[in-house]
This record gives C-alpha cells, sequence and structure tokens, in this order.
C-alpha cells in the first residue's frame, strides 16, 4: 500500500489543502494499492505561483544548462526503472514486457532524446536585416492521461524543460502514483524550486482550474476528444495556447496486392496493444470485399491467441483494462456491436475463463460492420476490432478517411509506392506502411477531432516555444 499524502509544490512536499484521496486499483486484482492527494483549487494555484516565480530564471538558462539538467532527471529514471516497472503493471494491468520497453523505456528515451536534442537545436536564425529568436512559451499545464501514464508525462515535460518552460503536471487520478515517483526523481536531481510541479486531481477540479488560470501561458492535454473540447474552451477566454492530442478511431487499410496473413496480424497486434486502451489503436480493418471470408478467418486465429491473463505472467499478452468504469464502458460497446447486427466472430461480454476477479474482456472480433454502425464510429478503448470491407481502392479510401478524428493509420500493400500514394491521401497525423517500427523522433498528433499540436522530436519542442523578431539597423 502506498500512501503519497503530499503534492510536490516549489520544489518541496507540501501538504495538499485538503484531507480527500483518490484510491488507485490494481485493475488485475481489484485491491486498492495506494492513494494520493485530491487536491483542489488552492493547491492549483500554489503550484501555478511557484512555477511563474520560477519561470524567469529558468528561461534565462542556456541549451547546454537545460540539456544537462534534462541529463540528471533521465540518470535518476534510469535508477528507478525497475521500481517504475512494476508500479505501472499494478497500476494499469499491461504485461511485464510491454510495461518495461512501453512504458518505461520509451520515456526514458524520450529525456535521453531531449537531452541531445536541445543542444542542437537553432533557437536562433537570421533572416534578412532580423533575428529570430524562438524563446520559451512559459508556464505550462500539463494534463496527461492513464494509458500510457508515464510517457505521456515524459511528451510533455520533456520537451517543456528544454523549451525553457515551467511547468505543473496534473496526472491522471487513475494512474497517478508513476509521476510521483517521476517527482521523486526529479527532487533527487536537484531541479530548480518551482520548474516542476506535480499536483494530483480531478479534471472537474484541478484540471479546469489550470486550463482557466490566468497564470498559465500554455496547456498541453492528452485525454479524450469530449475533455479536451472543455479544456480548449476554457483555455480561449485567456487566448492561451494549446495543444491536444485526443482520440482515435483509426483504419488499417489492407489493400488487395498486400500479404493478407501478415496485414491481417499486424492489424490486429496493433488493436490490442495496450488492451485496446491506445489512442491510435488500428481499431478498424478495412478489407476488399472478395477476401473478407479469408481475413475474418486470420483475424480469429489471430485474436484467439490474445489470451487475457494476469499481466505478470511472462507469456500473457491481453492484460485487464484499467478500471470498472472503463471495463463497463467497454462491454456496452460490445453490446451495442451485437444489437445494431455487426457479427460477433470472437469474444464478447462473457467473463474470461479462470479471470472472475479483476477487469478483463475477451479478445473481442466484429465482422461485417458497417460504417454508420456505433462501434465504427466511436471510440472504444478496449480489446475490439471492427472489419470492414470495400470493393475499389477509391471505396477503401474514402471509407478510412470516413471519420471524425484522424490520429493514425494503417496502409499495407506489396507495392511500396502505391502504399506511399494511398498513405498521402489519408487524413490522418501519422501513417505507418506495412506495419513500420514506431519512431520515436517523428511527429505525433492528429487532424480533426484528434486535435491539433504534435508530440515528440524537435516537432515536439516547437510546441512549447515562441517566435520573436528582433529588427537591427543595417550598417
Amino acid at each position: 500500500m502506498l500512501k503519497r499524502d503530499k503534492l510536490y509544490i516549489n520544489g518541496h512536499w507540501a501538504a495538499p489543502s485538503g484531507n480527500e484521496v483518490f484510491e488507485v486499483i490494481n485493475p488485475a486484482t481489484e485491491e486498492i494499492i495506494g492513494t494520493v492527494p485530491a487536491g483542489g483549487h488552492g493547491d492549483a494555484d500554489a503550484a501555478v505561483r511557484a512555477a511563474r516565480n520560477a519561470f524567469d530564471a529558468w528561461s534565462a538558462t542556456t541549451p547546454a544548462e537545460r540539456a544537462e539538467w534534462l541529463e540528471k532527471i533521465y540518470a535518476q529514471m534510469q535508477s528507478r526503472a525497475d521500481e517504475m516497472t512494476e508500479l505501472i503493471i499494478d497500476e494499469l494491468g499491461m504485461p511485464f514486457k510491454l510495461t518495461k520497453m512501453i512504458q518505461v523505456g520509451l520515456p526514458l528515451a524520450t529525456m535521453e532524446s531531449y537531452a541531445k536534442l536541445v543542444r542542437t537545436f537553432p533557437f536562433e536564425e537570421r533572416v534578412g536585416n532580423s533575428l529570430v529568436v524562438k524563446e520559451a512559451a512559459g508556464v505550462v499545464a500539463a494534463i496527461t492521461p492513464w494509458n500510457y501514464p508515464l510517457h505521456q508525462i515524459i511528451a510533455k515535460v520533456a520537451p517543456a524543460l528544454a523549451a525553457g518552460c515551467t511547468v505543473v503536471l496534473k496526472p491522471s487520478e487513475v494512474t497517478p502514483l508513476n509521476a510521483f515517483l517521476l517527482a521523486d526523481a526529479i527532487d533527487a536531481a536537484g531541479l530548480p524550486a518551482g520548474v516542476l510541479n506535480l499536483v494530483s486531481g480531478s479534471g472537474s477540479l484541478v484540471g479546469e482550474r489550470l486550463a482557466s488560470h490566468p497564470e498559465v501561458d500554455l496547456i498541453s492535454f492528452t485525454g479524450s476528444t469530449r475533455a479536451g473540447k472543455r479544456v480548449a474552451e476554457l483555455a480561449s477566454a485567456g487566448i492561451k495556447r494549446v495543444a491536444l492530442e485526443l482520440g482515435g478511431k483509426s483504419p488499417s487499410l489492407i489493400l488487395d496486392d498486400a500479404d493478407l496473413a501478415e496485414a491481417v496480424k499486424g492489424t490486429v497486434k496493433a488493436c490490442y496493444l495496450n488492451s485496446g486502451q491506445t489512442c491510435n489503436a488500428w481499431t478498424r480493418m478495412l478489407v476488399p470485399e472478395k477476401r473478407y471470408e479469408e481475413a475474418a478467418k486470420i483475424a480469429v486465429e489471430t485474436a484467439a491467441r490474445f489470451t487475457p491473463g494476469d499481466p505478470r505472467n511472462e507469456k500473457t499478452r491481453l492484460g485487464p483494462l484499467v478500471s470498472k468504469r472503463q471495463h463497463e464502458r467497454v462491454l456496452e460497446y460490445i453490446r451495442i456491436g451485437v444489437k445494431e447486427g455487426a457479427e460477433l466472430l470472437l469474444g464478447g461480454v462473457d467473463v474470461p475463463a479462470g479471470l472472475e476477479r479483476g477487469y478483463y474482456v475477451s479478445p473481442t472480433v466484429f465482422g461485417k460492420v458497417k460504417p454508420d454502425m456505433t462501434i465504427a464510429r466511436e471510440e472504444i478503448f478496449g480489446p475490439v476490432l471492427s472489419i470492414q470491407t470495400y470493393r475499389s481502392e477509391e471505396e477503401g479510401v474514402a471509407l478510412a478517411n470516413d471519420t471524425p478524428y484522424g490520429l493514425a493509420a494503417g496502409v499495407w500493400s506489396g507495392d511500396e509506392e502505391r502504399a506511399l500514394a494511398v498513405a498521402r491521401r489519408l487524413r490522418a497525423g501519422q501513417v505507418d506502411i506495412n506495419g513500420a517500427e514506431y519512431n520515436n523522433d517523428a511527429p505525433f498528433g492528429g487532424y480533426r477531432q484528434s486535435g491539433y499540436g504534435r508530440e515528440m522530436g524537435r516537432y515536439g519542442l516547437e510546441e512549447f516555444l515562441e517566435i520573436k523578431a528582433i529588427q537591427q539597423p543595417q550598417g
């Protein structure tokens, strides 16, 4: 039982303004594993004040100095990597190998990459008689989700600090413990007081307070489209800069010349990563109508191998969903899919055998899903794959783009030039061809209701910079 009873504000652990707490539940066992403070307006205000007071000195540091601080934080994180892995397994339920590689390994790589990038990034350039300067945007409110908790924190905190911004971090109240461990690491690194502040709390109290706070200059938010709309609405009153990484209903478009087995297997794997709790998951598999039966058979055979189980078992590929609320939400979407006439090929709402305790859902595959069905249009955030069919490349591209979202997509083809041509036509912020590997330096973000702004690499750094032109007289 981990009881974190203080918030990290202005360089020290401070008692919260109230006595309420959030209980953190292990989704595999349904047991309480810890508590964190349920902060309020006063705590958010104190954190913003600390960040504002620290901003002038921190933003005046050189890029090389900020790189050294990031390196110190990286070293402290690395020394706690095993502890972070164990903690995130208990909070989130992602299987051990994937947690170690993605939930902890990726944030470490991101922190290290920004320590390197900030040393070489061109913060100034000459344009005629102007000196164009890229400088820190100010105080940043970083509001992060529960599904990739440490990764999404570092994807905001690392570039914000690299840019010279100070930060108030509000992690998800569902998986907050890793953020407290990160604050321990930052405190041990000796980061100057007020540069990074941590306030746990609800979105309705702390999140909304930060989004509307007059001393916050920029909000970087990752979460649902509904919550993102609210953040943007609140921020608009103060003309604040906002970066939103929201939901998705991403297609995997399998063309008629693709290696069908490879494409279907790759799609199922991408759909079920983190038990489907991934914003850019390929949840819609689009296949040529004439190859539907073959594709459906491969999909079912592949999905059946994602047996739910204990995330600490090294053979487990599908852990539990994060919470009771999420569990009920996903089961309701499955019921809706059946009710609306989609063909249930695998899985369903029944409790997986031997897993009466924990928030487990069987790997589920729906076939013959029509474009207007709920499961084809709304983000489910669970291990649910929908198979749709098309008759021509034109129809396939139109079907892929038939969504209010635009975060990610996949294209599969035996002809790379054809695949690239189709990828260019897809309205999504990130498109993978034939299951290409993830690139940590490439921009990540979406079109339309998937948000705006980009994270990762130099594109993520630029989100936290303002551009100033200084005109100088010509001799």
